[in-house]
C-alpha cells in the first residue's frame, strides 16, 4: 500500500519534469511585438516585420534572444491584389531593411529569410 510520502515521490519524480518543461516553453514563445509590427513565428523563430509606406524592417529573434543579422538577408514579395513588388533587405543595425515606396494596404507579404547556419526560411504575413 502507498503512502502519502510515496505519491509525493512519484508526482515529483514523474509529473514536475513534464509540467517545468510545459512552462519553459510557454514561456520562451512570447511572440508579442517588441518594435510595433506584426511577428509570425517559423521554427522556433520570430520574425517582426515593421512595414511603413517608405521603410520595411525585419527584426529576428532565437528564442526571444535578437539574433546576429550582419550577415542576414532576405527577399520579400509583396502582393496587393494582381500587383507584385519585391524587395531586398539588408542588415542595418539589429534588423533587416530596404527603404522605399511601397503599396502595403490588404497586403501579403512572403519572406525568404537568409541566415548563415540556418536553413532558409519561409515566413508570411498579411498586412490591413
Amino acid at each position: 500500500m502507498k503512502t502519502d510520502s510515496s505519491y509525493r515521490r512519484c508526482y515529483l519524480l514523474h509529473v514536475w519534469p513534464h509540467l517545468r518543461r510545459l512552462v519553459a516553453t510557454t514561456m520562451a514563445t512570447n511572440t508579442k511585438p517588441l518594435h510595433g509590427g506584426i511577428v509570425s513565428e517559423v521554427k522556433d523563430m520570430d520574425y517582426e516585420l515593421v512595414a511603413k509606406p517608405d521603410l520595411i524592417q525585419l527584426y529576428l529573434r532565437d528564442h526571444g534572444k535578437p539574433m546576429d543579422i550582419s550577415k542576414a538577408s532576405a527577399k520579400l514579395t509583396i502582393l496587393v491584389g494582381a500587383e507584385k513588388q519585391e524587395v531586398e533587405l539588408k542588415p542595418a543595425g539589429r534588423q533587416l531593411e530596404a527603404a522605399g515606396n511601397f503599396k502595403l494596404a490588404n497586403s501579403k507579404i512572403v519572406a525568404l529569410v537568409s541566415v548563415p547556419g540556418k536553413a532558409p526560411a519561409t515566413v508570411r504575413f498579411v498586412l490591413k
